[in-house]
């Protein structure tokens, strides 16, 4: 699923930083529409020359700094060992280390993902967690799952992308109370009870 471009040169990944860093400064204090091109420039240490080199505009930046951000995590659940793990420990080892990326990228995630400023980041988080939730319900059968006459495969997926999606807002808006650890684990307990009930 991930496409990074391999040996991408440094300077233009620190300059991509750079934008990146003072676009979430600038969130912080101001509306998405008054950002400009000249403040990101300004903030970021950089020309308007070096910007247009990387993006065409302000949404172009948004999309390519959306679809990074989808990258960073599908390499997340890529990367995640499988070797001698059951299907549920898993699913819940991704999340783990899917909340550690975040935990560790707070300041981002909290601008970017727990406000409503700018809805593209929630918008293709919660697709990618829809269509990952729906590769592992494929994968497991109807037979292995909460699926049954009552519970139909689509609202299941909208319940589990919504749940996750929302719980993930939550622990950013109140500071991430919880470690990345205890939060996945609580998620699993929360998934395993919704199974013995179903059962």
């Amino acid at each position: 699923m991930a496409k990074k471009k391999p040996h991408t040169d440094l300077r233009i990944l620190r300059t991509r930083q750079l934008i990146k860093d003072a676009f979430v400064e600038l969130l912080e204090e101001m509306d998405l529409q008054k950002i400009t091109v000249n403040r990101l420039a300004e903030r970021a240490t950089i020309n308007r020359v070096t910007f247009y080199l990387h993006y065409r505009d302000i949404p172009d930046m948004l999309e390519k700094m959306a679809d990074d951000m989808i990258d960073d995590i599908s390499t997340i659940f890529s990367n995640t060992q499988t070797d001698q793990i059951s299907s549920d420990e898993i699913s819940w080892e991704i999340i783990g280390n899917l909340l550690e990326h975040i935990a560790e990228h707070s300041n981002f995630y909290k601008n970017i993902l727990a406000s409503n400023k700018v809805p593209i980041f929630r918008e293709r988080l919660t697709m990618f967690l829809r269509e990952s939730i729906v590769t592992k319900i494929e994968e497991r059968g109807k037979s292995s799952h909460i699926l049954t006459d009552t519970v139909k495969e689509d609202i299941l997926i909208w319940y589990e992308t919504s749940a996750l999606i929302g719980t993930i807002i939550s622990w950013l808006q109140n500071n991430m109370p919880y470690t990345p650890a205890f939060l996945a684990q609580q998620f699993s307990l929360l998934h395993h009870r919704g199974l013995n009930e179903e059962s």
